[in-house]
């Protein structure tokens, strides 16, 4: 059997393409070393300056690694992005292919052929799959490309308009997903809230969560990517009002300067992100995720402390933020940039107060009592088995390092209640009192 390498860079969007690769490629076998394989595969990462950087060296190093008569193969955004120019500037690479072709991986593979196809590829309910990182999460994608016109954001020029996957198409795959074992899924697009839009629906997440609602033996889902302008006060009531869904809101707001948040082309004003905002947060046991943009061109003093102000006073859960990246075909590329002393000096206060809030957040946790997925052993070592907050997503959210069980050993992919007794360095400590039986 031939051996299989890949490497998937970027968001979790990225992961599920690959993840659909690795359905097509079964016959592979799968190795985490490079020089085993007879086909490597990266799938690239094309959004800001850093992932392209990222990709090209990741591209690089394994061709030093790779060994005689393998093939290198490169797809994902960076290439439907940058096509004409990698392919003349990577003779290292055997095989190029876009953002359209990942259920041809093994047809261009066999034949040897570059594809890009003009089309961006949409997932189908007959798509294989192989999930990979858990076996019990995973994420479910419901929609490709983006209407969107923020001023800083080529993905429309590479991803295209939106297109949204059929209801039936998702339920069909959650449905098999959960008689496999699966019971935690994150559903994921590029702009989620916008699902079913190109299809004349508005509010097409409540008719998802009224679909998924109905399937058995889901112990938790979540929304992730919700775009500010295409978030109802009722989609908000329906998430809170859900007994599957839980109250996870991650909705990068990319900043909170009126005069910014115009030039980003971000639609809302302030005062109607603070109304969302303030709705989500009144849910119980909600849980709030955003990300910002520092260094956007004609950013200023008062519009970066104004951010600043308001991340120290609204008590995100957890918060992203990044250095601004000026990207081709973007209306910010023509703007009168900020020079990248300034757009790093802010971004280190920013990330100050940031980790400041999301220690506090850790430390709102201490007594509580929380449902917690096992998965694993955690960073720490043996010593501590890993756990992750039912409310959380998969990797980004935290780690529950679990030092004491009063029901036995922990089963990994199992849902127990566990006491948090302890917040340190971005973690917490928790006891697990009892199995909750599904």
């Amino acid at each position: 059997m031939q051996k299989l390498y890949l490497l998937s860079l970027g968001c979790n969007k990225n992961l599920v393409d690959s993840e659909i690769m690795l359905g097509r490629l079964s016959k592979y076998e799968l190795t985490d070393e490079p020089s085993e394989a007879n086909v490597l595969i990266v799938n690239t990462c094309g959004f800001i300056e850093s992932a392209k950087k990222e990709s090209i060296e990741a591209i690089l190093n394994l061709h030093q690694k790779r060994k005689k008569n393998s093939l290198l193969v490169v797809t994902g955004c960076l290439m439907q992005r940058y096509k004409d120019e990698l392919i003349k500037e990577l003779p290292e690479v055997d095989l190029f292919t876009g953002v359209g072709d990942y259920e041809k991986i093994d047809e261009l593979i066999l034949k040897r052929q570059n594809l890009f196809s003009p089309q961006i590829y949409l997932q189908s309910e007959d798509s294989k799959r192989v999930i990979t990182g858990s076996n019990f999460h995973t994420f479910i994608k419901i929609s490709e490309g983006c209407n969107q016109k923020c001023s800083f954001c080529a993905i429309p020029s590479f991803k295209g308009k939106l297109k949204s996957r059929e209801l039936s198409s998702i339920v069909s795959e959650v449905k098999n997903l959960v008689l496999k074992g699966y019971k935690d899924f994150s559903f994921i697009a590029q702009d989620s809230s916008s699902y079913l839009l190109d299809k004349g629906i508005k509010d097409g997440l409540i008719a998802l969560i009224e679909e998924i609602e109905k399937i058995e033996g889901i112990k938790a889902a979540r929304i992730l990517y919700l775009y500010p302008t295409s978030v109802s006060e009722a989609l908000i009531q329906k998430i809170i009002d859900s007994k599957i869904f839980v109250n996870y809101f991650d909705m990068p707001l990319q900043h909170i300067s009126d005069k910014m948040l115009k030039l980003m082309r971000r639609g809302n004003g302030k005062e109607r992100l603070k109304k969302l905002l303030n709705l989500m947060k009144a849910a119980p046991n909600s849980f709030l995720r955003t990300g910002f943009i520092v260094g956007h061109p004609l950013e200023n003093e008062d519009d970066f402390k104004e951010l600043c102000e308001f991340i120290k006073e609204f008590d995100f859960d957890r918060i992203s933020v990044f250095a601004y990246s000026k990207e081709e075909q973007t209306l910010a590329f023509d703007m009168e940039q900020l020079s990248a002393k300034t757009i790093q000096s802010r971004l280190r206060i920013l990330e100050k107060i940031v980790d400041e809030s999301t220690e506090k957040s850790f430390a709102k946790e201490l007594g509580k009592i929380r449902k917690v997925f096992c998965t694993g052993q955690s960073s720490e070592g043996e010593f501590f088995i890993a756990g992750k907050d039912l409310r959380w997503d998969r990797d980004i959210d935290g780690e529950i390092l679990i030092n004491e069980s009063l029901c036995g050993t922990l089963e990994m992919g199992q849902l127990y209640e566990c006491e948090i007794l302890q917040s340190l360095d971005k973690k917490l400590l928790a006891k697990a009192l009892r199995k909750i039986d599904d």
